[in-house]
């Protein structure tokens, strides 16, 4: 029984060792994935837990001529991610966002309540 209590009770030494040790991870690629093609976000939510993102992609009807132009959207990708992967994407997208402001291909928006 002394046993069994030694080893159910580890020092904060050791406890804080294992709290710093990190996973090498190793990115393996699988090209046969589907590649999805969204020219839309209809759906953002963060429910305290998860980040769901819902992206679409519009088709057009046929164009005839003195007719208004009608499309419609369809749901191309439902993506659920947990918190860490949401603030990596935040982050990249910022870099993103960035580069295409400095290249000129987009010009950076203010916020409300921003100076610009």
């Amino acid at each position: 029984m002394a046993d069994d209590k030694t080893t159910a009770t580890a020092s904060p030494a050791v406890a804080a060792q294992n709290e710093q040790r990190t996973a090498t991870i190793r990115y393996i690629d699988r090209p046969e994935i589907d590649e999805v093609f969204a020219d839309a976000v209809t759906g953002l939510l963060y429910d305290g837990q998860t980040l769901r993102m819902e992206f679409a992609v519009t088709r057009f009807d046929e164009i005839k001529p003195n007719m208004p132009i009608s499309g419609r959207r369809y749901p191309a990708c439902r993506l659920a991610l947990s918190p860490a992967a949401a603030i990596d994407l935040i982050n990249r997208m910022q870099q993103v966002a960035t580069a295409l402001a400095q290249s000129g291909a987009a010009k950076p928006t203010s916020r409300p309540g921003t100076a610009s």
